[in-house]
């Protein structure tokens, strides 16, 4: 006999206001009649709802996985099964997305259809690491749902102490702004380190993500412990003929007013002829100005990626931003790829021997030091990696000039093999 849809007078109130409520969306999958996990939504609301009543969680975790992997599913079990039976087990799958985000419709109804089956039909497109959450189903399900997926080409992501699921932006597919294949550098990095994927051996988590460029649409610099942002390091193209119809159709007034003085570095000035002047030793690539004129400016010939570490959400010592410690790499080669996954899997490695229990890898370079990283690496020290000018005035200078050559005869090595 079909449970009874439950009373929820909180979490009713959720679906006042005017954005759309996910208990909308929960009470339409109770509502579908001849569906097994009709009951599992019911009973799932009425926890819930129990939970708003008490403002106390209910869930628990555990044990739960499929054959060959320690990693990819979240066990929650409930301690109030008792009283709600049908959602006494609430699993969630987490499983990798296509590089880029690409699906096809058919594809899209393959993945309802088996969530239907095999779980409670929730689906959430996706989770904050670009997981896609299948969530709600029993033990017994688990194995027959991951088979299902994984037989139209989808694998489980990270769960626990282990290398998390990767995203990567839509970049090269259809962005202008791309500067490099992203989807490439995404499959070559955790293709690489599977391993460390499904079999959770870490101190703590690892996320890679992968943009196109400084826009950063997958927020790699402050989510990911190694990020990949496309970067150029020539002059950017401008299109002077276009900076003339821009000036045209919006007026001086709003080329000073929303690119010129919107510049950070003040790398930007508008000559007496109406075109655009750009100081690129002073631009820091922060994207604006190419947004805002998308016609008539673009990323420089000369692309690659900067590579970037230990970005993080809160935890131990609070959030981190991305350290720079490839300032500029070429990402068109097999070689080029090689060498990106080559140091993706450095530093896994030396996470893995370095890090503390429960430590993310920006709170271990804090904690260590960025010289001693980079050392462990095997990675120059540059000065690009700087985050901060320092503030102590005794500074020792009998070797300043031999660093300054050193310096600069790294920075004309490319262009000189280049040209």
């Amino acid at each position: 006999m079909a449970r009874p849809m439950p009373s929820t007078p909180l979490l009713d109130q959720l679906e006042s206001g005017p954005w759309p409520s996910f208990v909308t969306g929960l009470k339409r999958l109770a509502q579908v009649k001849d569906k097994p996990y009709a009951d599992m939504m019911k009973d799932l609301l009425g926890q819930l709802e129990l939970s708003y009543e008490t403002r106390k969680g209910y869930w628990k975790g555990g044990v739960a996985s499929v054959f060959g992997y320690g990693g990819g599913v979240i066990p929650r079990f409930s301690e109030v099964a008792e009283q709600f039976p049908a959602s006494k087990e609430f699993h969630t799958l987490r499983v990798m997305p296509p590089a880029g985000m690409h699906y096809s419709t058919d594809l899209l109804r393959q993945m309802c259809d088996i969530w239907e089956k095999h779980g409670s039909g929730l689906i959430a497109f996706h989770g904050q690491s670009g997981d896609i959450m299948f969530q709600g189903t029993s033990t017994s399900n688990l194995q027959g749902a991951f088979d299902a997926l994984n037989e139209i080409g989808f694998d489980l992501g990270g769960a626990g102490p282990a290398v998390r699921t990767s995203m990567a932006c839509v970049g090269s597919a259809r962005c202008e702004q791309s500067c490099f294949d992203e989807q490439r550098a995404m499959r070559g990095l955790v293709n690489a380190v599977l391993d460390d994927m499904h079999r959770p051996s870490l101190p703590y988590k690892f996320k890679f993500k992968v943009s196109g460029c400084a826009n950063d649409c997958v927020n790699a610099t402050h989510r990911s412990d190694f990020a990949v942002i496309g970067t150029w390091r020539d002059d950017m193209q401008v299109n002077q003929a276009e900076i003339k119809n821009y000036l045209a159709k919006n007026g001086r007034k709003w080329m000073i007013d929303q690119v010129i003085t919107m510049c950070p570095t003040n790398a930007l000035s508008l000559n007496d002829d109406d075109t655009l002047g750009v100081d690129n030793k002073s631009c820091v690539r922060c994207m604006h100005c190419l947004n805002v004129m998308t016609k008539a400016l673009k990323p420089g010939k000369d692309r690659g990626v900067s590579v970037l570490v230990g970005g993080k959400r809160t935890l131990k010592i609070g959030d981190l931003m991305g350290t720079v410690v490839v300032p500029f790499m070429k990402l068109e080669t097999d070689e080029d790829f090689d060498q990106l996954i080559e140091l993706g899997q450095k530093v896994i490695e030396f996470f893995a021997e370095n890090a503390l229990e429960h430590e993310r890898t920006g709170e271990m370079i804090e904690r260590i030091g960025l010289v001693s990283f980079l050392d462990g690496l095997g990675l120059e020290i540059d000065p690009n990696m700087i985050s901060h000018p320092r503030t102590n005035s005794y500074v020792r200078m009998d070797d300043w000039d031999d660093q300054v050559a050193m310096w600069n005869a790294r920075k004309q090595a490319p262009r000189a093999a280049a040209e």
